[in-house]
């Protein structure tokens, strides 16, 4: 099993990361903050204005941890590429599986299903934890969305898988305010945006994906396959389709699950956010270094894989499922079994 590393993320506008012996050393003015040995980290992910000396990045290239750039609000800029790991033969199977509709077709609909399942049993949860009328509302969009997962077998091309999992998304955001139980008039969300944010949940979604996308791609390099040769979501210059489509499954279990329990816990509250012209909003720093250090913390809760039925760290499970597709890509395995929380 993949042991369970930590990610480095670099906030701080100014800072300054080099390699000092076999440690990263993080300085802010010429003032040293902290040695972070580079054994406990996984990669390193910096917003905005920091600095990484050439030999640090060489040094992470080399070991196989990739370095991401995001601004200063978190949207993806570049990532670097560090040497392919794994059997070039897997990513020609990869490649030949994206070229096959029917492949394709049946690979995206385990992913969408899982998706599904996975948004059913967030509702269902949250509907334990609801009062008032809202444990009814959530219970019901949790089996509209359940009839939608008996519609994807049906579906005779992937824009229809996609058709179907676009209803359920649908379905899902009207409630999610519903999930919500303090400050839930700041926190409404009246639809689903992706940039410019143009509320506090969006810029949280939006924040947070792009950490969670950050993971999938790590987990698909760190087994071989492509990041950008997808089969849910289609295939574009630049974007990282495969890790996307691992992210799928793991949106609601591991993201707004995150979102949901820091509102409810009023960790995360009006306060945390700012208003600018435009009417687009963004997290304040302290805000995002909250943010970070829960998802952090998530990923050490161990959960029982229903497919090994070990107890495997939250953390490992996008690592666990690139495995799973790498193969039945390699035809290993009848079907790709998607993560299905408990």
């Amino acid at each position: 099993m993949r042991q369970l590393l930590n990610t480095l993320y670099i906030q701080t506008q100014g800072t300054y990361l080099h390699l000092d012996t076999d440690n990263i050393r993080v300085e802010v003015e010429r003032e040293r903050k902290a040695m972070i040995p580079l054994h406990h980290v996984e990669g390193v992910v910096v917003f905005g204005n920091v600095l990484l000396s050439p030999f640090l990045i060489h040094r992470l290239a080399r070991e196989h941890k990739p370095v991401t750039w995001l601004t200063e609000h978190g949207r993806f800029m570049a990532r670097t590429e560090t040497p392919v790991s794994g059997n070039v033969l897997l990513r020609v199977a990869q490649h030949g599986c994206a070229c096959d509709a029917q492949r394709t077709l049946k690979v995206a609909k385990y992913i969408a299903a899982g998706k599904l399942q996975n948004q059913k049993t967030t509702l269902m949860r949250s509907a334990r934890e609801a009062q008032s009328d809202d444990p009814l509302l959530l219970r019901q969009a949790a089996r509209d969305i359940n009839a939608q997962i008996g519609v994807l077998p049906l579906a005779g091309t992937v824009d229809e898988v996609r058709g179907v999992e676009g209803t359920a998304a649908r379905i899902y955001w009207e409630v999610f305010p519903l999930m919500l139980r303090a400050n839930r008039d700041f926190f409404w969300l009246r639809e689903r945006t992706r940039r410019p944010a143009r509320d506090a949940i969006n810029a949280t979604l939006n924040f947070v994906y792009t950490v969670l996308a950050n993971d999938c791609a790590s987990a698909c390099q760190s087994v071989g396959l492509d990041p950008q040769v997808g089969f849910l979501h289609a295939l574009r210059p630049g974007r990282s389709s495969l890790a996307l489509d691992l992210m799928e499954e793991l949106r609601a279990v591991v993201a707004d699950r995150a979102i949901i329990t820091l509102i409810n816990r009023q960790q995360l509250a009006p306060r945390d956010f700012v208003l600018h012209q435009g009417n687009t909003v963004t997290i304040k720093e302290d805000a995002r270094k909250l943010i970070l250090a829960h998802l952090s913390e998530r990923r050490k809760e161990e959960v029982t894989h229903p497919l090994t039925a070990r107890k495997t760290p939250l953390g490992l499970v996008p690592h666990v499922q690139a495995r799973l597709l790498a193969q039945h890509l390699r035809g290993d395995r009848p079907h790709y079994p998607p993560y299905l929380h408990r």
